[in-house]
Parts: structure tokens; sequence; C-alpha cells
């Protein structure tokens, strides 16, 4: 069973529940993912949050149920996990531009949120699927020291804040911080500590010989397993990278034959050969089952 038909399973149970509580867990167990990894893998391909989706497909079915029954606007606001019908009010305004008592008088179109159908997609990207091929390599464990940081995968903001992570990485100078490194203009950037609603840390650092058994205030050491990894390349713009990010949960990885271990992944910039934004030279790795 390929990814695109294990995140269907998931996409099933929610459409059997969306008038039920949905919890990330029991979502994701559907398809046999983690939590976070499921959640990150559904919005590279869809370009949208799990959350996004199922608050959208509760408010379309809502919607039919305004046109095609009696019931009162409170009950189906219950009926759809809402606390009140204020509530729901201002999801359905915020969505369709209209409250719902004015859709159900009225004769306002609106766009709802279908089903969706991951097979779909699986579709569309052999229909116009550019492979980058990554070099699938064995590293020996690393060992890092890093300043921690926390960001998440919803709306993206990752993207957003992981430059800047790098930026008060430097300009704060920490890497002086940081004893016993064996490459110091190579900087490792770790995702790791995934939580089930997206949030994670992310670790600007350097490798060192052996960790430290004191360290400074939001410092911490860090091991990178050993074991097989698939290696993508960059050379371009912040940009670039982080289209690159998108691709490789979003197409290479829903494509490849490969499953991702639970264990993290990282990047490493040549900071020696690098011009933020314009030039950075790096390459990101992604743990891969055997």
């Amino acid at each position: 069973m390929d990814y695109f038909e294990r995140i269907q399973k998931s996409i099933e149970f929610i459409e059997m529940n969306l008038q039920e509580e949905l919890i990330i867990t029991e979502i994701s167990y559907k398809s046999y993912f983690s939590p976070f990894h499921f959640q990150r893998i559904f919005q590279s391909i869809t370009g949208f949050s799990v959350q996004e989706y199922i608050r959208n497909r509760r408010l379309s079915e809502a919607a039919i149920l305004l046109k095609e029954t009696r019931r009162n606007i409170l009950e189906i606001a219950i009926s759809f996990q809402y606390g009140s019908q204020e509530a729901f009010t201002r999801a359905f305004v915020n969505y369709f531009g209209v409250t719902p008592a004015r859709y159900r008088k009225g004769n306002t179109f609106i766009k709802q949120q279908i089903k969706l159908n991951f097979l779909d997609y699986k579709n569309e990207l052999k229909g116009d699927f550019r492979l980058i091929k990554p070099e699938i390599i064995l590293l020996n464990r690393i060992y890092t020291i890093g300043y921690k940081y926390e960001t998440n995968i919803n709306n993206e903001k990752y993207f957003e804040e992981i430059p800047g992570f790098y930026l008060d990485f430097g300009k704060n100078k920490y890497y002086e911080r940081i004893p016993k490194k064996t490459a110091p203009n190579m900087s490792y950037g770790i995702s790791t500590e995934f939580h089930d609603d997206g949030h994670f840390s992310f670790v600007v650092g350097e490798e060192v010989q052996e960790f430290q058994s004191e360290l400074e205030n939001g410092f911490v050491n860090l091991e990178i397993p050993e074991g097989k990894y698939a290696e993508f390349k960059i050379n371009g713009t912040t940009e670039l990278v982080q289209n690159t990010r998108r691709y490789i949960y979003g197409t290479w990885l829903p494509n490849s034959n490969y499953d991702r271990r639970e264990t993290p992944d990282f990047e490493i910039t040549d900071v020696m050969n690098s011009t933020f934004p314009n030039e950075m030279k790096m390459k990101i790795y992604i743990p891969i089952k055997e």
C-alpha cells in the first residue's frame, strides 16, 4: 500500500466521523503514520492542513443541512462539534462570507470543500512528475551541540521562522559557545522532538567530538542516529531551499519506495561558501528505512 492509499484510509475515517470528535492520533493511526508526519505529508501534498480540511468539510456538510433540512442552526452547529451557535456562525462567515441564516434563506452560491481523493493527487503527480533523485547514503552516528528553537508545521510557519533561527544563532555568536567542534564551518539544522499538534524543535548547531555534561541555558546535546539517509544537494536561494523541503514531503517521499524513519531529519549548510539569502550551499538529509 503506497502513501496515497494510506492517507486515503485516514480521509475515509474523517468522513465517517465529521459529526464526532476527531483526534489527530486516531486519524493518523489509520494511515500508519505518526501524527506529526501524517500532518506534514498531508499539508505538503494538498497545500492545507488536516485541521483546515476537517473544518471546511464540516462547514460544507453543515451548509447542505441548512438547505436540505429544517433543523435549527444551533442543532446543526452542535452536531458538527461547535460549542455554540456564535462560534459556528463566525466560522461559517470566515469560510463562506455569509451567515448561516442568510445562506439558508437566499440563493447565495458558495464553494464547498468536497471529500478528498488522494488517488487524484497521485495521478496528478505522475502526470507531471520530475523526480529529483537524491543520493542514498549510510551515515555513522553524529554528535552535535546546538541552540534549540521552537516552531510548528501549521500553515508552514517553520518556513518563515527557520531562516530567522539561523540569523539569530549567528547574530548572538552562539557558535562560539560550542566546544570541541569537528567541522566549524558547517552549520547543522536539526528537526526533532515532534509533537502531535505539529510543534517541533529546530536545533541550530555544529558537530562535536563528544557531548558536554554541562551546557549553557538553551543549548542541547543532540545525537543524529546512524543509518540510511536520502541526501538532497542544494545550491541556490533560500526560496529553493524551502521548495526543496516541500518537494521532499509532497512529491519525492510519497512517490519513492522508501518509508521515513521516526528520527530527526537535518540539513548542513556550508557557511563559508554560502551567502544569505541568494547563494546557499546546503544538503538536506531524510532518514529512511533499510
